[in-house]
């Protein structure tokens, strides 16, 4: 048959329709999410007197109290992500590895936290270490001490210890997932043939545990990161984060083109944070499926 009868022969194919679906959540997500956001971006790009420029971001960024802010910031969510993968793994190896009685409800009730409003767990901390908390008033009425011997709670390791207790269980669930997919055959053969507990640890435990690691990890980092109950409610002195910052710049000095600008950077930070969390998984994700 000739080409040109071919061609003719042939039924035009139906417009397809699969892109009408995506009109309404796209509406909404640009209603709910991107139009605040560019007006966020555009406040923070505007000077008192109302035209386009960067000075005031690149005013912030050369400020003494954005460079603290930014600092405590970083060093509370890097302590506290690092505090959460060792406490999560030591608990999912304990809960998935260890046979105890009352196993499965240690880990219910850890998984309670999940739930739980970040500032009832900063609450519970301030009736138990606070300056008028039970620990300090038993030590106080014990050795007759004139001032609370325990003060960490109104500091950088207050935050650090509230948000490690709320966000450990981020870091538990995935690495309990993991590990039930470790076949106890494994570790059985490798005890029979003479492995020590570290050696199995290191060399089958461990393989699998990192990519929960990472995932657990990288949601602690960027919940830390953008954390704002539990600074406000510890209210440690000297200790501002980028969240923190934007709440007194916006609610207690209505200045809110600064608070614009520390957003935008905030977001930027996020996004950076949970990029690189994404070029790392596809990284280890190429080199395993290369070693399979």
């Amino acid at each position: 048959m000739p080409a040109s009868a071919a061609l003719a022969g042939k039924a035009p194919r139906p417009l397809s329709t699969g892109w009408v679906w995506i009109l309404p959540p796209l509406l909404v997500l640009v209603g709910i999410f991107f139009y605040p956001l560019a007006l966020i971006a555009r406040q923070a790009v505007t000077t008192e007197d109302g035209e386009r420029s960067l000075q005031p971001l690149a005013d912030l960024i050369g400020s003494t109290f954005f460079q603290h802010a930014l600092l405590n910031t970083l060093e509370i969510a890097a302590a506290s992500t690092f505090g959460c993968l060792v406490f999560g793994f030591v608990l999912a190896l304990v809960l998935s590895f260890v046979p105890f009685p009352g196993g499965r409800f240690v880990a219910r009730l850890i998984d309670t936290v999940i739930a739980l409003p970040t500032f009832l767990v900063t609450l519970a901390f301030t009736f138990i270490y606070g300056s008028a908390g039970i620990l300090n008033a038993g030590l106080v009425e014990l050795f007759h001490l004139s001032v609370p011997p325990v003060d960490f709670l109104y500091s950088a390791w207050g935050v650090i210890l509230a948000e490690v207790t709320v966000f450990t269980p981020f870091v538990m669930r995935p690495l309990m997932a993991a590990f039930s997919l470790i076949d106890p055959a494994q570790i059985e053969v490798a005890s029979s043939l003479g492995a020590r507990p570290f050696r199995i640890l290191r060399q089958i435990i461990l393989p699998a545990a990192i990519p929960a690691l990472l995932a657990g990890g990288s949601l602690c980092l960027l919940l830390t990161v953008n954390e704002f109950g539990i600074v406000l409610f510890i209210g440690a002195k000297g200790v501002i984060t980028l969240p923190l910052l934007i709440y007194d710049k916006a609610i207690q000095e209505s200045d809110y083109t600064v608070a614009c600008a520390i957003a935008v950077i905030n977001i930027v930070l996020s996004l950076s944070l949970f990029s690189l969390y994404r070029i790392v998984v596809t990284q280890i994700g190429a080199r395993r499926a290369g070693l399979v």
